[in-house]
């Protein structure tokens, strides 16, 4: 009997998404809804496109001739875990309407320009931690406003990457 009784609550747990014991199916989807307006709203503004995370991978299988910017920081992060071929470039999490050197490592604008390279065309992928993290948002408006025209923001980030499991290149 107590297996039963088991088998039943497991298999309720199961089928309600574990709604029945405390979270909240509504307010998720609240949540969900928020994070994809914003993502929206910034893409518009922004002027750029949107790669999923297994669209880059195909990207990055085919070898693709393509810069692919990982604007998050060096040590803590990109140091750690990177996607294959991505360059490291910092960019802070708010808005960045004027460059400011120091929020980015010190570096400026034509280091920027300099490491996506002279061809406008080019398609550029650029990428932070997670689709809440804009890092890639003020990479993806800067590259725009230097001209280049074939720009692609990954919105999951490495978090999205590592979460399908993906291969990742650590050091530099």
């Amino acid at each position: 009997m107590k297996k039963i009784v088991l088998a039943v609550i497991l298999a309720v747990f199961t089928a309600s998404g574990a709604y029945a014991f405390g979270a909240d199916k509504f307010k998720d989807e609240v949540d969900k809804e928020a994070a994809a307006v914003k993502l929206t709203r910034e893409v518009l503004k922004g002027g750029y496109q949107v790669i999923t995370t297994e669209e880059l991978q195909a990207v990055v299988k085919a070898g693709e001739d393509v810069v692919i910017i990982d604007t998050m920081p060096y040590e803590d992060s990109y140091k750690k875990g990177h996607i294959p071929t991505a360059k490291q470039f910092l960019f802070p999490i708010p808005d960045m309407n004027d460059w400011d050197a120091k929020e980015t490592d010190g570096k400026s604008q034509e280091d920027y320009q300099k490491l996506l390279g002279p061809d406008k065309a080019k398609k550029i992928i650029v990428y932070c931690g997670f689709v809440k993290c804009t890092r890639s948002h003020n990479a993806a408006v800067w590259a725009k406003k230097l001209g280049y025209t074939n720009v692609y923001r990954q919105p999951g980030g490495i978090f999205a990457w590592r979460g399908a499991e993906y291969q990742v290149e650590t050091g530099e």
